[in-house]
């Protein structure tokens, strides 16, 4: 079986996953209890891709969550999915990172790593034939960035030849929280730029104006917003979880949309984010590196412009 790792990080991180399950716990048919409730064969023959059956013929989320304060965890686990996850697959600590990159990445998030990364082997030893990892996480707070990003890294160097798929919130100028925002959503594009194989790109601006243009929603709620984002999650694994004359996963999806390796954000645009008066290097590369990334996807997209007016060139000299 083709098992995907589900690891979530951080509020934003975790209420995108808490969507996200009951998204796919509606497809498989399988209710808030993880018993099985569907009508159709087709929903239980490869609910391994995201699911460990239990004993009892419980379905349980393959799925790790973490985040560095309690609050969000406890809203999970009294909420109504509460009761299908693994008690011992929520990690969290007590402090927060207050939404600082550097306390997710480097103070408290470093004592916590270790304990989610024996969740996370715990569940992949688990697997039959792990495909590879999905992580949902934003790039604007300090616990989904700083954090996320470290996950990302210490599982990348364990697990070098898994897939690893990002599912991440970029901030907008438009739609902020913060001021430091964009520092945290540069430290982590350089992180993503060398760890991640495929990256969704989720602007919350661009799932604001689907929801009015294409929804004709009129006032969206996050809940909204996170189902948006939850179908997506769902609709890039359809392909391995049901039968169908489409034949698709994590690696055939990079396969065919990534041109080169470092160029594998799927996105309408990238914002330019710019951090003034920080002088250390580590934000200076992080920086030059995102540059960088912008400036490879404008060449290839004016080569593009080149060859075809070159193309309808040589057509009008014949």
């Amino acid at each position: 079986m083709r098992e995907i790792l589900h690891m979530q990080a951080g509020q934003c991180g975790n209420q995108i996953g808490a969507k996200f399950w009951e998204v796919v716990g509606d497809e498989h048919g399988i209710d808030f209890s993880g018993k099985y409730v569907g009508n159709s064969d087709l929903q239980l023959e490869r609910v391994n891709v995201y699911y460990n059956e239990s004993s009892g013929g419980r379905y349980v989320p393959r799925a790790v969550l973490m985040d560095l304060e309690p609050g969000t965890m406890d809203s999970l686990k009294t909420g109504p999915h509460g009761r299908i996850f693994r008690p011992d697959n929520f990690v969290f600590g007590q402090n927060g990172a207050g939404n600082n990159w550097a306390k997710g990445h480097y103070t408290e998030g470093a004592e916590l790593i270790d304990s989610v990364l024996d969740v996370v082997r715990k569940e992949a030893e688990s697997c039959d034939c792990l495909q590879g990892f999905q992580i949902c996480h934003s790039l604007g707070g300090g616990t989904g960035s700083g954090m996320g990003t470290l996950l990302l890294s210490k599982v990348r160097e364990e697990y070098p030849d898994r897939m690893m798929m990002t599912f991440s919130v970029f901030p907008s100028p438009k739609v902020s929280d913060t001021v430091v925002e964009p520092y945290n959503a540069t430290l982590s594009v350089h992180q993503l730029v060398e760890n991640a194989d495929e990256c969704m790109v989720l602007d919350n601006e661009a799932l604001y104006d689907i929801c009015f243009r294409t929804l004709k929603l009129t006032n969206p709620s996050f809940g909204d917003l996170n189902h948006l984002i939850s179908t997506t999650m769902s609709g890039v694994t359809c392909c391995l979880r049901f039968p169908g004359q489409l034949n698709s996963d994590l690696r055939k999806l990079a396969v065919n949309l990534i041109p080169f390796p470092r160029l594998h954000f799927f996105m309408a645009f990238l914002h330019w984010y710019t951090g003034e008066g920080m002088d250390e290097m580590e934000f200076t590369e992080a920086e030059s590196n995102m540059n960088d990334l912008i400036a490879e996807y404008q060449q290839y997209q004016d080569a593009i412009v080149d060859e075809e007016e070159e193309y309808y060139y040589d057509e009008e000299e014949n």
